[in-house]
């Protein structure tokens, strides 16, 4: 007989905690379907004021109206500004051979006082200034063939 209270008691238990899951799983559905329900409901009545109304009809327009631009007067502005940049390169090659000159200038006289002074890194300072002025007098003469103008100075205003 005690076999039998056992099994009563384990059934019990498990039809016990099968109603609790249940029980759990029922309020968990409703409070689901609730917050679908009230989303829903949400969606109905923004759809069905006049406001959306207008709003959808202004994107509509406006996605029209960009699918169907010419891109031909953005190209145009384009040019028109790549015109004027190339106008500015002679300019801007005789401020880098400016600026090379005046890296030069200082340099020089940097170095001359490290050598006066006895310094162990004058080698280091030449080679620094040296390769500052050759990249600045790379750089004038490429920007002018980065804009596509072949000579900087037939280009000059």
């Amino acid at each position: 007989m005690k076999n039998f209270s056992f099994m009563n008691r384990v059934c019990g238990f498990v039809k016990g905690v099968k109603d609790k899951v249940t029980g759990f799983c029922v309020k968990l559905v409703d409070k689901a379907v609730d917050a679908l329900y009230s989303l829903v409901n949400a969606v109905v009545i923004a759809v069905s004021s006049p406001r959306f109304a207008v709003v959808a009809a202004f994107f509509f327009i406006l996605g029209s109206v960009a699918v169907a631009q010419d891109y031909s007067s953005g190209t145009t502005a384009l040019e028109n500004v790549s015109t004027e940049i190339a106008k500015y390169v002679p300019i801007v090659v005789k401020l880098c051979y400016a600026i090379a000159g005046v890296v030069a200038v200082v340099g020089a006289i940097s170095v001359y006082i490290k050598m006066n002074n006895e310094e162990q890194d004058v080698k280091k300072s030449i080679m620094m200034i040296v390769g500052a002025c050759i990249f600045l007098i790379a750089a004038a003469q490429a920007l002018p063939l980065f804009f596509g103008i072949e000579d900087a100075a037939s280009a000059a205003p």
